[in-house]
């Protein structure tokens, strides 16, 4: 869970700051996520599950995509129960066992969402960009390379709650402490983790974009008409980084460095702390545009060539 006294000291620099109105907002903007999310992902993987027979490698990834979703939409009624205490009983404590369910539902959906989303950019860039490697994109391949993430994402979801509750309070086990140097070590290594986690997928998507846009700039007009569904899904997959990724992973940098006194800086603090739940919801809706991925990508769900399977 997420640090989120009303008020913060920061003793390393002695600069107080204000969260109180992330309670109320946390409580708001999952209750419409929780909404919106299930219905659109399970809409999305009834109509995939429809023609089970048809689907390619495209599709492989959004299934994934889905089911990653709806761990974190499960994960919202908890999270919802926790900011309403948390609002009205300042010492509240749900446990041990809660924090790192909820951390790990998170981070699950989180990097998941990530990770599969480079792997639809991918997808698109060897359809576009090099069609001769069709083993690439068979549905068997997209399977183990989906296999493959799962357990990665697993592992680096079950690993950052220990070491965030490593560096939890003990009698509050969902609020960082990050006021010793073992606690800040601790945080830093998670920070590491989650900010390569990002970085790396992130890069995978621009070259697939900026890849994909070249070859098709230099297709015939009839030709570039033929991929437009695929420019469709790149820059929808494009606007869900943009849009909920990167502000959440910039943001989440500031505030753990000034949180930790690494950055000594309380204008920064504040703006950080400001943002954070601004930041967090919108990392969180990306369970509710996921879906539309697979609305706007029609064809590109199901196979392309006879020779996939």
């Amino acid at each position: 869970m997420d640090p989120v006294n009303k008020t913060t000291t920061l003793t390393s620099f002695n600069c107080t700051v204000d969260s109180s109105y992330g309670f109320v907002y946390y409580q708001i903007s999952y209750c419409l996520i929780f909404s919106f999310g299930l219905a659109s992902n399970l809409m999305a993987l009834h109509h995939l599950w429809l023609t089970p027979r048809k689907l390619g490698s495209t599709a492989v990834y959004m299934a994934n995509l889905a089911v990653v979703d709806l761990f974190f939409i499960v994960s919202l009624p908890l999270r919802i129960y926790y900011y309403y205490h948390r609002y009205h009983t300042v010492a509240w404590s749900p446990g041990r066992v809660f924090c790192l369910l909820t951390f790990a539902l998170k981070y699950i959906s989180l990097y998941g969402g990530i990770f599969f989303l480079a792997c639809i950019g991918l997808d698109r860039y060897f359809a576009v960009v090099h069609p001769l490697w069709q083993w690439l994109r068979r549905i068997r391949t997209a399977r183990m390379l989906s296999a493959g993430i799962w357990l990665l994402v697993l592992a680096l979801s079950l690993c950052l709650p220990f070491l965030l509750s490593g560096a939890s309070l003990s009698d509050q086990p969902c609020l960082l402490d990050p006021s010793s140097q073992r606690h800040r070590t601790l945080i830093m290594v998670a920070l590491g983790m989650v900010e390569i986690a990002f970085i790396l997928p992130a890069m995978l998507l621009f070259f697939s974009y900026c890849s994909v846009s070249r070859v098709l700039c230099k297709l015939a007009h009839r030709k570039k008409l033929h991929h437009q569904r695929t420019l469709t899904v790149i820059y929808w997959v494009l606007g869900v980084f943009m849009v909920c990724f990167v502000p959440y992973h910039i943001n989440l940098l500031g505030y753990t460095l000034t949180h930790t006194g690494v950055v000594p800086s309380c204008s920064l603090a504040k703006a950080t702390t400001f943002l954070h739940p601004v930041v967090l919801s919108l990392a969180s809706t990306n369970c509710c545009l996921n879906p539309l991925i697979y609305y706007f990508s029609g064809s590109l769900v199901h196979k392309e060539t006879a020779g996939k399977l």
